[in-house]
């Protein structure tokens, strides 16, 4: 059985599972599902339809599933879906998706949201992701797994993280993040192979002296290349080292970032008129 405190309202219709903790002055509604094991310590609101997995950890005065914060949303019935072994610090919102995004917001496994981060409407989070405190995600975001996010960034809708990536901190990032790569600043660049994110993982050492190579080509000296010489180089790492996946997946999120909107791959799948003033 779930263990609720006196002080805590659970709505009727919502679905707890065993050895659920609901701390004090918790609010959960009446679609929300609670997998078995999770701990809301105190001071937590679940909305919406909202479903989590299993033994995640809910700090005070996080909020899942509000309404997004989009001014096209008329109150459709969307939903967030978070997977299982997150820790969602203090203070965290994660927000529900809109019609025009697909109509969810997804998280996935043991990832660490910390205190104030806010995931807007849409976003597609992997798993085993770092996603530090005051960390701001507008919609439509997505972040493959193994990412790192520094504290106090901003990510530009419709922008794409790849796996392994490491933001600094403070950042402004308007264009997608390529896969195993360091970048920070404002305007945010490419700085360098996440070579310790990596060496963490255990990936081979001549696996990470390919991307350093790669990187040296394609963002060395002014940090970017003309697109045509860019498009070149890729078909040449793609052609030099067919069987190593790290320079494949690069190369692979090289080519769709080129052909978005703005260097944001997911921008060209918006199904909205972002020339459309929405009037509420």
């Amino acid at each position: 059985m779930p263990t609720i405190h006196a002080s805590s309202v659970v709505e009727p219709g919502a679905e707890l599972a065993e050895e659920v903790v609901v701390g004090p002055f918790c609010h959960i509604g009446p679609g929300v599902k609670i997998g078995r094991g999770c701990r809301l310590l105190s001071h937590v609101a679940i909305r919406g339809r909202t479903t989590l997995g299993e033994h995640n950890t809910l700090w005070p005065h996080c909020v899942l599933g509000g309404d997004p914060q989009d001014l096209k949303y008329r109150g459709e019935d969307t939903e967030l879906i978070v997977g299982s072994h997150n820790d969602i610090r203090e203070g965290a919102t994660i927000h529900r998706g809109t019609v025009g995004g697909g109509g969810v917001t997804r998280v996935g496994d043991h990832n660490l949201i910390m205190a104030y981060a806010h995931v807007g409407h849409d976003c597609q989070l992997g798993s085993h992701l770092v996603i530090a405190n005051a960390v701001q995600l507008a919609g439509h975001v997505c972040i493959e797994d193994y990412a790192v996010v520094g504290g106090a960034s901003a990510i530009h809708h419709y922008v794409t993280v790849w796996q392994y990536a490491f933001i600094g901190g403070m950042s402004r990032i308007v264009h997608d993040v390529p896969p195993f790569m360091v970048v920070e600043g404002s305007p945010a660049r490419i700085r360098k192979v996440n070579a310790i994110l990596l060496k963490r993982h255990h990936f081979d050492q001549a696996q990470i002296d390919r991307l350093k190579e790669a990187y040296r080509r394609l963002f060395g000296g002014d940090n970017g290349a003309p697109v045509g010489a860019m498009s070149r180089q890729l078909d040449e790492l793609a052609a030099a080292h067919p069987d190593d996946w790290c320079i494949q997946t690069l190369v692979d999120a090289l080519r769709k970032s080129s052909l978005g909107i703005y260097g944001r791959h997911r921008e060209a799948t918006r199904a909205d008129n972002r020339y459309t003033n929405p009037v509420r």
